[in-house]
């Protein structure tokens, strides 16, 4: 049965790969981006008519969030992916020379973005049957792994896992499943042309993944192939 899936940053990247390869295998995909009617959205939107809906959506706005909220009301969601995500500069975040405008434009993005995503959209996901919540993170966010370097990026995938966790233990009682991924290192603006594994690749493994977990797997830390990350 034809699962609904709701993914921000759906216009590029992974956001864009999910979306093509969910609507490929027949489910329904709301893809919300800043701007989701132009690009290679747009022509799939042309192809997939009922089976694509396009959502304007600034995750870092509450007043967009609220407006996007407004126009899906009464629609369920099987699972909601917060995608959308900045690295930052290349240069300016080490231990010792750092943007801080930049750390609180990615803090902005990457952790209070999903929540405020979550937060509005929750009543869609306990109205759906999949009752799922998946975040992008990175294992660039592992403090286990002893990190150096890119100290913006890392710190907020560590806080978006620690955000993400403190949320799944609030809504467990609900029966949905909260989780977060590191989607491999991906050949996207972000992880250059030299990374390890395709968009769609990444986006094949995440789905499985998704596809195969449940509260068993609430809180987890994962990759897209679901072996496990340390915190």
């Amino acid at each position: 049965m034809p699962q609904t899936w709701m993914i921000t940053g759906a216009n590029r990247g992974i956001g864009l790969a999910l979306t093509m390869e969910l609507l490929r295998r027949g489910d329904h995909v709301i893809a919300a981006a800043r701007d989701p009617w132009g690009g290679a959205l747009a022509e799939l939107a042309g192809v997939h008519v009922g089976q694509l809906t396009p959502l304007e959506l600034d995750v870092t706005s509450d007043e967009s969030v609220a407006a996007a909220k407004r126009a899906l009301a009464g629609r369920p969601l099987d699972v909601l992916v917060n995608n959308a995500g900045i690295y930052g500069p290349r240069d300016r975040q080490s231990a010792f020379d750092m943007d801080f405008d930049a750390w609180r434009e990615v803090f902005e993005v990457n952790v209070y973005a999903p929540i405020r995503v979550v937060q509005a959209f929750l009543p869609h996901v306990e109205a759906g049957q999949g009752r799922k919540i998946a975040t992008i993170s990175s294992r660039m966010g592992s403090i286990g792994a002893n990190p150096g370097n890119a100290l913006i990026y890392r710190s907020s995938k560590s806080a978006v896992n620690m955000a993400m966790v403190v949320f799944g233990n609030a809504v467990r009682e609900r029966a949905i499943s909260v989780m977060l991924f590191h989607p491999g290192w991906v050949q996207t603006d972000m992880g250059g042309s030299g990374a390890d594994i395709t968009p769609a690749e990444s986006a094949n493994g995440l789905i499985r993944t998704i596809d195969a977990s449940g509260m068993a797997e609430t809180n987890s830390f994962r990759d897209y192939t679901g072996e496990a990350i340390a915190w």
